[in-house]
């Protein structure tokens, strides 16, 4: 029945589409002198920020760029991969950041399939770009980034033709009118996860998605206006898990960190009086376990955010001494990032400082800006009772799902049903609500907050002229999180040793995916001839504890 209240229609004063690119906007004219981004001697203010973008964004539209062109960026934690998050979409076009730690022929897939038309590369990462382009179909445009303060600069060729970063913005135009989205659907990043496959997934992020996870992760992170931020995530996973559009909707100062090292986040958080940082529980561990010379403790709470393969409760529980809180999160690049926070409860804080660790250590319980999520049996497609035992597939419902995956309906059409994104992510819930990864359905490893799949390394290892069999499943490990286990059961009348068929991994796919520990014998199957997974969890850990 229609009513009076249906006969109001939304028009241009009402309805405006969410984008994160208006944060940018409102930061700089409120806040034009304060510091937008500090990295090594380079400090620009809001406005000089606002500036830069506006130029790159304009030497892109004079290219011919637009609506669902593609502008690959394979750089590290630098101003230009800040800026790169605003101007490339200012532009209309969608941003596509690449794992720098990839090999060259993933990176000529993700150019080919991505159909990047630009391609923004650190000149330190060259050599893998060069090796790539040899392979790709497509020959996008290059653009340098070269930054004074990199330690390799491998020379760059004469036979390419290519421009720098700077060029940008130096022959940029200023008063150059932002291409802002018709509609908060249209496509903002692609985002390539390592997936089950050899073959990564594009994952496309929108506009709203990325405005309401700001908001989201402003409400449960408790975030003042105008923290410290440190940039220790890497931009490229999870577009840094969207603190490039959030620390700017908050009028934050952002201090970029190329490359991590313990001493160095210590030092910044001290010089630059950093209130938040994030890191995988990796980066964590390795604080924890830094010299005592390079470590420092201070009397100020730091707001650290964590996520990946959920942190060891004493490394959450050794964060304490140096004045870090941390808060573990859980999500995917499916989801923008976080959807899950182990949100503390008061009671929490009556309990020994080894029970309130392995309290924050669950996923917990949903961001302010996640609709719903749930764990699911398999078996009957209900929710697991709230039991601590019974284990299901965590399903998520909300805005900052992503579209889909670029040119994969079946993997999309897979990924959603019933109403619910399936994670492929196994938990249980615990009696007061929170849930807790116990496994992961996909085989997928997290290692030091990089996402290896179990399916890439075996299909290397088949390559191996003495491998007849080959799984790989996740082993606990301290300092990463997770590490590869391989098993291997070899030809007959043929010969290879541990290390032999690492260093063949390591030879023939990115060198973080390598397995840590090879496991020689015969692998247990199903009746039906299936690899039994499980059982093999249960033989590494075995294996390395005996």
């Amino acid at each position: 029945m229609t009513t009076e209240y249906d006969q109001l229609k939304a028009n241009d004063a009402s309805f405006v589409p969410l984008t994160p690119l208006s944060f940018l906007q409102r930061t700089a004219d409120i806040y034009p002198q304060r510091e937008s981004v500090i990295y090594n001697s380079r400090r620009y203010t809001w406005a000089q920020t606002r500036t830069r973008c506006t130029r790159v964004a304009s030497s892109l539209a004079a290219r011919g760029l637009g609506k669902n062109d593609t502008v690959s960026m394979f750089a590290f934690n630098t101003p230009e991969m800040f800026e790169a998050h605003f101007a490339v979409p200012m532009a209309g076009a969608v941003l596509n950041t690449i794992n720098t730690r990839l090999d060259a022929a993933t990176v000529s897939y993700i150019i080919d399939h991505g159909e990047s038309k630009v391609f923004m590369v650190d000149r330190q990462l060259w050599p893998v770009l060069e090796e790539a382009l040899q392979s790709c179909q497509l020959q996008p445009e290059i653009i340098i980034i070269d930054d004074a303060d990199a330690i390799e600069k491998p020379p760059l060729p004469d036979n390419v033709d290519f421009s720098y970063y700077e060029d940008l913005v130096e022959h940029g135009d200023e008063t150059f009118n932002w291409r802002m989205p018709e509609d908060e659907w249209q496509a903002l990043t692609l985002n390539y996860t390592s997936g089950t496959t050899g073959h990564p997934k594009g994952v496309v992020y929108h506009h709203r998605g990325s405005y309401l996870m700001t908001m989201g992760t402003v409400v449960s992170w408790s975030l003042p206006q105008h923290p410290r931020y440190l940039y220790t995530v890497p931009m490229f996973h999870c577009n840094g898990w969207g603190h490039a559009w959030t620390m700017t909707a908050v009028a934050g100062t952002i201090v970029c960190m190329r490359t991590f090292n313990p001493k160095l986040l210590f030092d910044l958080v001290e010089e630059h009086q950093i209130t938040h940082f994030g890191g995988a529980p990796v980066i964590l561990n390795m604080l924890a376990n830094a010299s005592e010379y390079d470590q420092k403790n201070f009397a100020r709470t730091i707001n650290v955010m964590t996520a990946g393969a959920p942190p060891p409760a004493r490394v959450l529980e050794s964060m304490t001494q140096f004045g870090f809180e941390v808060m573990h999160v859980y999500g995917l690049t499916e989801t923008f990032g976080h959807i899950l926070q182990a949100a503390p409860q008061d009671s929490w804080a009556s309990e020994s400082p080894e029970r309130q660790a392995e309290l924050k250590s669950r996923q917990g319980v949903r961001f302010a800006m996640t609709e719903a999520v749930d764990v699911i049996s398999p078996q009957t497609g209900n929710s697991v009772p709230w039991d601590s035992e019974t284990i299901g597939e965590i399903v998520i419902r909300g805005n900052t799902t992503m579209k889909g995956y670029l040119k994969d309906p079946e993997s999309t059409d897979k990924a959603f049903n019933n109403g619910w994104f399936f994670s492929g992510d196994l938990a249980v819930v615990h009696q007061d609500g929170y849930i807790q990864v116990k496994d992961r359905a996909k085989d997928i490893i997290i290692s030091g907050g990089e996402n290896i799949s179990s399916v890439e390394i075996e299909s290397v290892l088949y390559k191996h002229p003495s491998v007849g069999e080959a799984a790989v499943v996740a082993l606990a490990d301290e300092k990463w999180g997770e590490v590869p286990c391989a098993f291997v059961e070899l030809k007959s009348g043929k010969q290879a040793s541990e290390q032999e068929l690492i260093d063949f991994c390591a030879e023939n796919m990115a060198r973080f995916k390598r397995p840590k520990s090879v496991i020689f014998g015969e692998l247990p199957k199903t009746a039906t001839g299936k690899i039994q997974k499980n059982v093999l969890r249960g033989q590494a850990k075995k294996n390395i504890t005996s």
